[in-house]
This record gives structure tokens, C-alpha cells and sequence, in this order.
């Protein structure tokens, strides 16, 4: 199976409030509830061809809403990102964030019947997991009887212990400025200062660091030239391995691991083999931005890395004329040894929307790279929930600002989402957002079901036609081909220029070798058009095809 994930924020996925006051509470601006996400909802997201759906934000996490009430500790403005918070200040690994309940101490039961929902309609559930840093106030009131809560049994006199879960700047005291809107009349106190979640070991954290978190200590002495100590096994190490085989036990699919390399590999080759032992259908993720990490970390137990630096940087600069289109080639290159376990995207929660000024402007332009990046290997490819309408991010909605991103931080509401978690979704939409979401649909469908992208051989053709001959232009095409050994072919070329084309794409010889393919006339069709046609098939010869301006032509024969 090729899986297909469908990225979700949660707290905004179904929120059909329309006040969005900036920087406004949960009761001015409103937010999703776990209820919401009906067996109806999550049918259509299956139906549009996704394997797996990634619940982004589900983990309880610090927050300047207060539910006190119902026995959580509050936590201090001055060390919260934003009204909500961020979704990766995560207070309680062990349980469910209560702005997404209905019934706030029923919490978890509503978890696990969303859990049985997404389930019962054929996805798989992808779920968060932060293991390099935690909220400032971290405090587990849901941890099982036996389980000891983070720094429980920390020395904090010690700046660096290996049984210490938190590193300690000793004698110091924390100093934030960050509780700009006053909202507690007394300020954050933190003594001993602990080091912050970006690797900030003072305690003079700014505005620019992860300041509203604290890291945790997997046994590497950072201060004193990054000393390993992982004998005996940290404390830390067992902590956060029982937190994964609790959610795993619960039935979720897999784990997408936050900042996964700011942990030690080995911690991950420990944790990994331990899930899989007990649970060994539990996809781990990576998000991995250091290419020379990439094998180190996948052959510590992760089944996919984030592609991040390599295909996603580079298509973003051939949708915005930055770049040639035979780059991609060099993409591929680089991990060829690993491309199954690479994870693709156009979007997700931390890059700027395509429709956003800050990238493309018009989300029609990344609809070659949506084929390309979809349809070049057997590996994984995700969608952000609101990518499939076009969604620009244009708002400044409180403590993210405008910056061509959705919010992670603020309660907000967002169109493109009201218009996709609407009973009827497609009544609502306009004319251009039927087209792309029918466009997205139809290629996720065709990855998920034709043999030839989620199985087959995969061959460049892009060496073949750099020469710019037969109306070929390599940097604004680029063409390859897909083979299911024994069964179908594609062509696929994807024209990121915005004038449609009658082009020649040259076939080598070497192709025909390495791919079997039989010489002569054939009939075939295009799958994303339906649009018939004929090609004459010889090895060093230009194959004529049609493609329309910003999207691409799927011929299978």
C-alpha cells in the first residue's frame, strides 16, 4: 500500500464559527470537538482515495484557557504561545487536549470513539508524538498508577545527569518578557531555569526560540561536547517508550515524531524495537531535516522521513520560477537507496500554504508539482486538510500573524475548512475550488489504485530530453514513466509552464530495456481527462502529447 495521509488540525478542522477576533478566546472564535469528526466526515476523506489520517494537536498541551474546573492546572500566559497554544507544548503525553471535548472529563472516551470511527470507514490514525521538548509547566494528572511523571525524580541541582529528565541551568532563574497582553498579574517564576526546546541552554530565552517549552534529556551532555551517556538506560528513554506503547496500545497506527533527529538515533532504535515487538504494524514518522541523518535514522527504526530539503524545497522553487524543472532529477538521485521511506508534501502545518503571497499566490500552480511528487515512487504522500480548496492562510489571526501559514497557535475559523466539514461540502464551493478539489481528487485516487504508481517501476526521462528538441523544454517539463511488471505503462509529464503544449517527449533505448516495453501503436488514454489517443512507441523517438498549461498528462497504455 501506498499510504496517502490526510493532515488535519485539529482544533480548526471543523470549527463553523465566523467571529475570528485576533488573538480571541475559545468562546469568542470558537473550536472543533473530536464529536464532530462523524463517520460521515471521515468517509468522505476515505473516499477521496487517503489510507491515513494524521489528527494533528489531539495531545493535551499548555493553554491560557483555563480548566481549572475540572482539575487541570492552568498555565501561565507568559510561557504560552498564542490564546490556544502550541500543539507542540504538550503538558500531558497521556492525555487528550480538553478544548477538543465535548465532555472535558470524558476526554479520552471520546478519543477512542473517534478512534473506532476513523477505523470503522478504512483509515488508519496518525497521531502526534513530541519527544524532544515539553511544555514549561508540564504536569501528567492522567500518567497510569506506576508511572512516575517527567522530573519527578530530577536533581536540579545537577546541570546535566543522565536520570535527569530535564537539563538544569543551575543558580539561575528564567527570564521572559513574553506576556505582552498582561494577562497574569504575576510574573512566570522558574527556578532553576531549565534549558529550552531548540538546544537554548541559558536562561535567557527570546522571542525567537521555543521558548513556551523545555528540553528533555535523552543523555547527551550538550554542554560538555555532547557526551553520550545511554548506559544504564536513561530514565527519559524508558519515560517516553512507555508513552508510545500506551497510544499504541490503544490501537493508533502510527506516530509522526516531532523533530525527530533532535533526538539521539538510539533512543529511537530502543523505542522503535520495543513498539514493534509488541505492535508490529505501528508506522513511525520522521520529521528529519539533516539529509546526512536520513539512513542513520531509518535504519533506527523509522519507516518514513519527511522529504523536506531535498523534493519539497525544490518543487516550490520550480512552481515559483526559481529553479529548473530538471532539478527534480537530482532530487531523486540523492536517495535513491531510500526513496520508499521518503515521505512527500506540497503543505503541511509548519510551510506556507501554495495560495499564500508568500509562495505561489494561486494554488493552480503546484498542480504539476501535486503530480510529480504523488507520482513519481511507491513511497508516502500527504495533503494539508484545506491545500485540496486552495486555502491562502492570509490572516493574521493572533500570535502567528500573516505569514502564508494556518494557525497553530490561535482559536480561529477557517473558510476553505467550514466549506469541507459542511454536510454537503462541494454545494458550497466555487467554481475554481470544484476544479482543484476534483483535480486533487482524482490524483490521490489514482495513487491509491492504479498498480503502476503504487507498485511499479519508476524511469527519469528527463536525460533523454535536455536538448530542448521536439518543443521539449526540461526547464518546464519534466517527464518520466511508471511500469507495473506485467501490467500497465504511464507516461506522465507534468508542464509547470503556463501555456499549454504539444511537445515530443523522447523514449531511450534504455527505457525500453530496463522497463520491457514492447515497440509499435498504441491506443491509450489519459487518466486524468479520459481524453484517448495514439502513440507510435520507438526506443530514441519523440512521443507526441497534449498537456495543458500548470498540469500534466497521464497516459497509460
Amino acid at each position: 500500500m501506498k499510504p496517502l495521509i490526510y493532515q488535519i488540525f485539529t482544533r480548526l478542522y471543523t470549527n463553523r464559527n465566523t467571529t475570528n477576533i485576533p488573538a480571541g478566546t475559545i468562546e469568542q472564535n470558537g473550536c472543533s470537538k473530536l464529536k464532530d469528526f462523524t463517520t460521515v466526515q471521515l468517509k468522505r476523506i476515505a473516499d477521496f482515495g487517503f489510507t491515513h489520517v494524521w489528527f494533528t494537536g489531539l495531545l493535551e498541551h499548555a493553554t491560557q484557557t483555563s480548566y481549572e474546573a475540572y482539575g487541570i492546572r492552568p498555565d501561565h500566559p507568559a510561557v504560552v504561545k498564542g490564546r490556544a497554544g502550541s500543539p507542540y507544548a504538550i503538558k500531558d503525553y497521556y492525555d487528550i487536549d480538553p478544548d477538543l471535548a465535548t465532555d472535558v472529563p470524558n476526554r479520552m472516551a471520546e478519543f477512542e470513539r473517534l478512534l473506532k470511527r476513523t477505523h470503522k470507514v478504512g483509515l488508519k490514525m496518525v497521531i502526534d508524538f513530541v519527544p524532544n521538548h515539553v511544555a514549561r509547566q508540564y504536569h501528567s494528572d492522567a500518567h497510569p498508577k506506576n508511572v512516575l511523571d517527567l522530573g519527578f525524580s530530577d536533581n536540579p541541582e545537577w546541570a546535566f545527569s543522565p536520570q535527569n529528565n530535564f537539563y538544569y541551568i543551575t543558580g539561575q532563574e528564567l527570564h521572559t518578557t513574553f506576556d505582552h497582553e498582561h494577562r497574569s498579574d504575576v510574573p512566570y517564576r522558574e527556578m532553576p531555569a531549565k534549558a529550552t526546546g531548540n538546544d537554548h541552554f541559558d536562561a535567557w530565552p527570546s522571542r525567537n526560540d521555543w521558548y513556551e517549552t523545555v528540553k528533555l534529556n535523552y543523555g547527551v551532555d550538550y554542554m560538555n561536547g555532547r557526551t553520550q551517556h545511554f548506559s544504564p538506560t536513561p530514565s527519559t528513554w524508558l519515560k517516553m517508550t512507555d508513552i508510545l506503547l500506551f497510544w499504541a496500545k490503544k490501537g493508533v497506527d502510527a506516530f509522526r515524531c516531532d523533530m525527530a533527529e533532535m533526538v539521539p538515533a538510539e533512543f529511537w532504535a530502543y523505542a522503535t524495537a520495543k513498539v514493534k515487538e509488541k505492535y508490529p504494524d505501528v508506522i513511525f514518522i520522521a520529521e528529519v531535516y539533516n539529509p546526512a541523518e536520513y539512513r542513520h535514522y531509518i535504519a533506527s527504526g523509522f519507516d518514513y522521513l519527511y522529504d523536506k530539503v531535498g523534493l519539497y524545497d525544490t518543487l516550490r522553487c520550480v512552481v515559483t520560477g526559481m529553479a529548473s524543472a530538471s532539478c527534480i532529477t537530482g532530487c531523486w538521485q540523492a536517495i535513491d537507496d531510500i526513496r520508499p521511506h521518503m515521505l512527500n508534501f506540497l503543505e503541511n502545518h509548519d510551510e506556507q500554504r501554495i495560495a499564500s503571497a508568500y509562495f505561489a499566490g494561486d494554488a493552480r500552480k503546484a498542480l504539476p508539482a501535486l503530480v510529480v511528487s504523488s507520482m513519481m515512487g511507491t513511497n508516502p504522500f500527504m495533503v494539508y486538510a484545506g491545500q485540496e480548496l486552495g486555502e491562502p492562510a492570509m490572516d493574521a489571526e493572533g500570535f502567528s500573524g500573516s505569514d502564508g501559514r494556518t494557525t497553530i497557535f490561535d482559536y480561529w475559523s477557517v473558510p476553505t475548512l467550514r466549506k469541507l466539514s459542511a454536510r454537503t461540502p462541494e454545494t458550497g464551493f466555487t467554481k475554481s475550488e470544484k476544479e482543484l478539489y476534483n483535480y486533487y481528487k482524482q490524483v490521490m485516487l489514482l495513487c491509491r489504485d492504479n498498480r503502476a504508481i503504487t507498485n511499479g517501476l519508476f524511469y527519469d526521462l528527463q536525460y533523454a530530453n535536455y536538448t530542448h528538441a521536439h518543443g521539449y523544454n526540461s526547464d518546464k517539463q519534466y517527464a518520466f514513466m511508471r511500469k507495473d511488471p506485467g501490467g500497465k505503462t504511464l507516461l506522465i509529464v507534468a508542464n509547470f509552464d503556463n501555456t499549454p503544449i504539444h511537445v515530443g517527449v523522447c523514449i531511450p533505448q534504455h527505457a525500453f530495456d530496463f522497463l520491457k516495453l514492447r515497440r509499435g501503436l498504441f491506443s491509450c488514454r489519459c487518466l486524468l481527462t479520459g481524453k484517448p489517443s495514439t502513440i507510435d512507441l520507438k526506443p530514441d523517438m519523440p512521443v507526441y502529447v497534449e498537456v495543458p498549461e500548470l498540469g500534466a498528462t497521464v497516459l497509460e497504455w
